[in-house]
C-alpha cells in the first residue's frame, strides 16, 4: 500500500478504471483472469477498521465471506484482515470471487496490488465464465461504495438474484458441461463458439465441435429421422424390434378415428417434439383424445400429431454412445410424497426448495411446474392442490417421467437384462445416431421386454446425460468418457504445434521464416502477424493481427495442422495469449519500445511481458532464447520445458556450458568461405548454412536478419523439421515485397537503391544502420553513394524514444527526410517530426547527416527522397503504409521510364 499523501478529493468511492478480461496466459497470471484498475479516492486513508458497521453488512451480504482463507491460509481469514483493517480494492477483490461462487463458480483465485499510483490498484481475479465474472466485478465495486455511503437506489438482494438468473442463462447445460470436465481432464483445448452451447474441441485440423450431446460425427440424416416418430416407429418395426401401433394424424377427428382403430388406452404426442412436451398419454375415450390433440398439435413444427398405443409399465431412458449402452435410468414422473401435514402446493414449494433444482436444465433437477394439466391431474388423482395428501402417498404431477419436467432417476444402468441392451442398441444402429437416448416402456427393464410386453416409444437425438450424471438415486455414470473417446480415439491428436514469436524487432521476419520452411515440408500453416492472417500461404485478413483473437481464429481453421504465431506486448496486455500454451516460444530481444504505455514503463517489465510466452511452455516444449540479450536470457528461469540458446557473439560460455550438458545451441562461426550457422546438440556439430547464401541476410550484411534466421532454425529442428528441410527453407526465403511485405524488400528504381522496411524504434535504427553502413562495402569507384533516410515513429511514443531515433538515425545517412504516420496518437501534427528532428540535430561527433527535410505526408516524403537521390544512391524508406509506398515506388519507377524512352527517342531524331 502506498504511504504517500492523498490528494483531497472528497470522493469516498471506488471508481472502475479499467476492466479488460484475460482469456490466456497473460502478465498478471498463468490463468485466465479478469484485470480491474480501480481508483478508491479519498478511500485510501479508510481502511475497513475506520469503517463502522462495515464489515457486519458486508458479511451479512454474503455470509460465504466469512469462508475465505486469505493470507492467512485457514477459513476466517479474510475476516481478521477486515476486523485489521484492509483496503477497499482488496474487499472488491474478495467480493467478486464470492459472487462468483454464489453462481456456482467456485474460483479462489485473485490478488489486489498497488499500480504505483496513490489509490490505484490492480485488481486480479480468476474465472471460469467471463460474462460472469464481468458482471461479478462490477456489482462487487457497488455493494462496496453502497456500504461505505449508502445509495438508495441499489438494492443488493435484487440486483443479486438478476446476476444469479443471468449467470445461469449463460452457463453451459449439464450435458455440455460433462463433456468439457473430460475434455478437460485429458488436456484436450476448446473454445465456446457462440453464446450457447456450441463448443470446438482441439485445434485446426483436429477439431471436433459439439452443440449439447450433439457432435461433428452425428448424422444429419439420422437427426431427421428421430425427429420424424411416424418413420422411426416405422424402420424399428421392419427391423424386428418392439414398438407401438401408431398412426400420423392431421385433425383432431383423424385422432379420434385412429385411437379407436388402434384401440383404448392411447398416446397423442407431436411427429416431432421433444423433451416430452405436448405429450399425452394413457388417454382412455375420444374425449380425452380431442383435449389433448390441441396441445400436442402447438408442439409439432409441421403440423402432424402421432398417435398410438399405450404401453404400461415404467419409463426408462437407455443412453447409447457409439453403438453401446452406456447408462441407463429409470425416470419417474414429477410427484411429490405425502406426510400427513402439509397441501399438496406446500409439498412442491418444499420438493422445489431441493438446491438441486432449477429452472430449464440449468441443474440437475428442474423445478416443478404446476401448469393447469397438473392440476387436472391432481384433481384425476382424488386431490385438490390444497387438500393435505395421507402420509406416504404419491401424487403425480406430471404423467411422463421427462426430466425437464420436474422428473427424477433412478440409476438402472447394471440391471438391465441382456436382450433389451440388445434390442436398444440395435434401435440406435437403425436410426443411425452416434449417441441416442432410446426410450422404453415395460413392467421391468431387468426382464426381457418380448416377453413381459412393453416397447421402445421413442429415439431421441442429443438426448441429456443429466439424469445419468446426476441421478436422485444410484450411482452416477460418466457418460461423457465415451463421447469424448468417440470424437478422439485413445492415441489421437487434439492440438496443433504452435510456435510463438516475440520481441522487440525482428518477430514478423522470423514468423515468415519458420512458416516457410514448414510450409515447404508440406504443412498447412497458419500464421498471424502485422500483416495479418496467413491459412497455408494465403492471406486471408490484411490487418495488424499480432493479438489474441487472430489466433484463435487460426486454431479454429480445420485445414491448419501448424501453427505460427507472432506475439506482440499490445496483445499480451489486452487479452493475454489467445490459447493456453504454446510448444516453441522464440524471444529475439528486449529494447525501449512502447514503454509508457498500459502500465509498462521499464524496458524491464516490458521484458516481463514477453516472458509470457516462455512461461506459456509445457514441459515438453523449448524456448529459443537470445544468449547475447541479458534481459531475454534471464527468462529461462520461467521456462518449464527445454531451453535452447541462440547467439552472434563468439565463444559464448553461457553455450558452452549448456551444450556441455547435452542442451542444444545455435551459433555463428567464422570459416574461410564466411559466417557458418552451426546447430549444437550436445557434442553433435551440425553445419546448416553459410550466411552469404542466405538472401534475407543481403550477403551476410544484415546482421539482425542473420539472428532472425539462426532463430528460426532452431524453433524448427525443436519443432522437428529435418536439417535438410531448414536449409531448403532458409535458402529460398527472399525478403521480397511479395514474401514479406514492408521488412527489408530491396528493389531499385532507375538505378537508384530503395529498401523499403518498418523500422520505427531507435534499437531498430541501430541495426538498421549497421546495414547501410555495410551496404556499399563490396563496391568500387571513386565516387561516395548517398545515403538517404526516411523516418519515422508513432506519436504515442515517449519524447525521449523519438529523440533516440533521430540520434540513431543522424549517425547512418546523409539525408534525412523526417514524417508522420496518419495516425497521430494524441500530438499535433508535426510534433513528433520535431522532437526526431530535434535528436538528429543534437551534436554529436559520430553524425553523419548533412541535411534534414520534414515533410509530414509519408507519400510526398517518398517523393522527396527520390528526388534527392541520383543513380547508385541508396534510399531507406522507413514506412508506416508499405502497400502505398510500394505503390508509389512503381508509378515513379515507370515515369521515370517512360522520360528515358522518350530522351532516346529525341536523340535519335537528331
Amino acid at each position: 500500500m502506498s504511504d504517500s499523501p492523498v490528494p483531497e478529493t472528497g470522493r469516498r468511492s471506488i471508481e472502475i478504471r479499467e476492466l479488460r478480461v484475460l482469456r490466456g496466459p497473460n502478465y498478471y497470471s498463468y490463468e485466465p483472469c479478469i484485470h480491474l484498475v480501480v481508483d478508491i479516492g479519498a478511500l485510501e486513508n479508510e481502511p475497513t477498521n475506520t469503517l463502522p458497521g462495515f464489515t457486519e453488512q458486508l458479511l451479512a451480504a454474503l455470509p460465504g465471506l466469512g469462508e475465505h482463507q486469505c493470507s492467512r491460509g485457514r477459513d476466517g481469514g479474510f475476516v481478521e484482515r477486515l476486523v485489521e483493517g484492509t483496503w477497499l480494492g482488496h474487499v472488491a477483490e474478495h467480493v467478486a470471487l464470492e459472487l462468483q461462487r454464489t453462481a456456482g463458480h467456485e474460483i479462489t483465485r485473485g490478488k489486489t496490488r498497488s499500480a504505483g499510483e496513490t489509490g490505484v490498484y490492480n485488481i486480479i481475479f480468476g474465472f471460469s465464465d467471463e460474462t460472469v465474472a464481468t458482471m461479478a466485478a462490477k456489482l462487487s465495486v457497488r455493494l462496496v461504495n453502497h456500504l461505505v455511503e449508502p445509495n438508495p437506489d441499489f438494492d443488493f438482494e435484487s440486483e443479486h438474484e438478476a446476476f444469479l438468473r443471468t449467470s445461469q442463462r449463460v452457463a453451459f447445460g449439464p450435458s455440455t458441461q460433462a463433456i468439457l470436465e473430460e475434455a478437460i481432464s485429458r488436456d484436450i483445448p476448446w473454445q465456446r463458439l457462440n453464446s450457447a452451447s456450441l463448443v470446438q474441441l482441439g485445434h485446426g485440423v483436429h477439431q471436433r465441435r459439439i452443440r449439447a450431446t450433439m457432435t461433428s460425427v452425428t448424422s444429419s440424416l439420422a437427426v431427421d429421422i428421430a425427429s420424424d416418430k411416424e418413420l422411426t416407429n416405422r424402420l424399428l418395426a421392419a427391423a424386428g424390434l418392439p414398438v407401438p401401433k401408431s398412426e400420423v394424424v392431421r385433425s383432431v377427428d383423424d385422432a379420434v378415428r385412429q385411437a379407436r382403430r388402434i384401440g383404448y388406452p392411447v398416446v397423442v404426442k407431436p411427429l416431432d417434439g421433444n423433451h416430452g412436451r405436448g405429450v399425452a398419454i394413457n388417454l382412455n375415450d375420444a374425449d380425452a383424445v380431442r383435449a389433448a390433440y390441441p396441445t400436442a398439435d402447438a408442439e409439432s413444427r409441421r403440423g402432424q400429431v402421432i398417435v398410438e398405443s399405450f404401453i404400461t409399465g415404467k419409463d426408462y431412458r437407455c443412453l447409447v454412445i457409439g453403438g453401446n449402452i452406456v447408462a441407463i435410468a429409470e425416470r419417474v414422473p414429477a410427484h411429490v410424497i405425502g406426510d400427513g401435514e402439509h397441501t399438496v402446493d406446500e409439498l412442491v414449494e418444499i420438493t422445489n426448495a431441493d438446491p438441486r433444482r432449477g429452472v430449464g436444465h440449468e441443474k440437475v433437477l428442474t423445478r416443478i411446474a404446476v401448469t393447469d394439466t397438473a392440476v387436472e391431474l391432481v384433481r384425476a388423482q382424488g386431490f385438490e392442490l390444497t387438500d393435505v395428501p395421507p402420509r406416504g402417498e404419491m401424487v403425480k404431477l406430471a404423467l411422463t417421467g421427462n426430466m425437464s419436467t420436474g422428473g427424477v432417476s433412478i440409476d438402472r444402468t447394471f440391471e438391465a437384462h441382456p436382450d433389451n441392451v440388445d434390442i436398444a442398441e440395435e434401435a440406435a444402429r437403425v436410426v443411425g445416431l452416434d449417441i441416442a437416448g432410446i426410450d422404453f416402456l415395460c413392467p421391468d427393464i431387468t426382464q426381457p421386454v418380448r416377453e413381459t410386453g412393453g416397447g421402445i416409444c421413442e429415439v431421441n437425438a442429443a438426448p441429456g446425460f443429466r439424469m445419468h450424471t446426476h441421478p436422485t438415486i444410484g450411482e452416477p455414470q460418466y457418460v461423457a468418457k465415451p463421447v469424448v473417446d468417440l470424437l478422439f480415439p485413445p492415441g489421437s491428436s487434439s492440438r496443433i504445434p504452435i510456435v510463438a514469436v516475440t520481441g522487440t524487432n525482428g518477430k514478423t521476419t522470423t514468423s515468415r521464416m519458420i512458416a516457410h520452411i514448414f510450409k515447404g515440408m508440406g504443412n498447412k500453416v497458419g500464421m498471424t502477424s502485422t500483416d495479418g492472417v496467413v491459412i497455408d500461404d494465403r492471406l486471408v485478413i490484411r490487418a495488424d493481427a499480432s493479438g489474441p483473437r487472430s489466433a484463435r481464429m487460426v486454431l479454429q481453421n480445420p485445414r491448419v495442422d501448424f501453427a505460427v504465431f507472432e506475439v506482440a506486448r499490445g496483445g499480451i496486455l489486452r487479452e493475454g495469449l489467445g490459447y493456453n500454451r504454446n510448444d516453441i516460444a522464440v524471444v529475439l530481444n528486449v529494447a525501449p519500445d512502447h514503454l509508457g504505455l498500459r502500465g509498462i514503463d521499464t524496458v524491464e517489465q516490458l521484458a516481463r511481458v514477453k516472458q509470457v510466452v516462455v512461461e506459456a511452455v509445457p514441459r515438453s516444449g523449448a524456448a529459443v532464447l537470445n544468449a547475447d540479450d541479458e534481459l531475454v536470457a534471464g527468462m529461462r528461469r520461467a521456462c518449464s520445458g527445454e531451453v535452447v540458446w541462440f547467439s552472434i557473439q563468439p565463444n559464448n560460455r553461457r553455450i558452452a556450458d549448456h551444450c556441455r550438458r547435452g542442451g542444444k545451441a545455435v551459433i555463428l562461426e567464422p570459416s574461410e568461405l564466411g559466417e557458418l550457422i552451426v546447430l549444437l546438440h550436445g557434442r553433435r556439430r551440425m553445419p546448416l548454412a553459410y550466411t552469404h547464401l542466405l538472401p534475407a541476410t543481403f550477403n551476410g550484411k544484415a546482421t539482425f536478419n542473420v539472428q532472425n534466421a539462426m532463430a528460426a532454425a532452431a524453433a524448427a529442428y525443436c519443432a522437428g523439421a529435418p536439417l535438410h528441410d531448414i536449409r531448403a527453407g532458409l535458402r529460398s526465403f527472399t525478403p521480397s515485397y511479395y514474401q514479406a511485405p514492408g521488412r527489408m524488400n530491396l528493389t531499385e528504381v532507375h538505378g537508384v537503391k530503395v529498401i523499403v522496411d518498418y523500422c520505427h524504434n531507435a534499437p531498430g535504427m541501430a541495426a538498421l544502420g549497421d546495414f547501410v553502413d555495410r551496404f556499399f562495402d563490396d563496391t568500387t569507384g571513386f565516387e561516395r553513394p548517398q545515403k538517404i533516410g526516411v523516418i519515422a515513429t508513432a506519436g504515442d511514443r515517449r519524447d525521449q524514444d523519438m529523440l533516440d531515433l533521430g540520434r540513431e538515425a543522424a549517425r547512418h545517412f546523409d539525408v534525412l527526410v523526417i514524417r508522420e504516420d496518419d495516425a497521430l496518437r494524441g500530438r499535433p501534427a508535426g510534433a513528433t517530426a520535431a522532437l526526431i528532428e530535434q535528436g538528429a540535430r543534437e551534436p554529436d561527433g559520430a553524425n553523419r547527416v548533412k541535411d534534414i527535410e520534414i515533410v509530414l505526408d509519408e507519400i510526398d516524403a517518398t517523393r522527396a527522397a527520390m528526388t534527392r537521390a541520383n543513380a547508385g544512391d541508396l534510399v531507406v524508406l522507413c514506412v508506416d503504409r508499405a502497400r502505398a509506398v510500394w505503390d508509389e515506388l512503381q508509378a515513379i519507377g515507370q515515369v521515370a521510364q517512360a522520360g528515358a524512352a522518350s530522351e532516346e527517342e529525341d536523340e535519335g531524331r537528331v
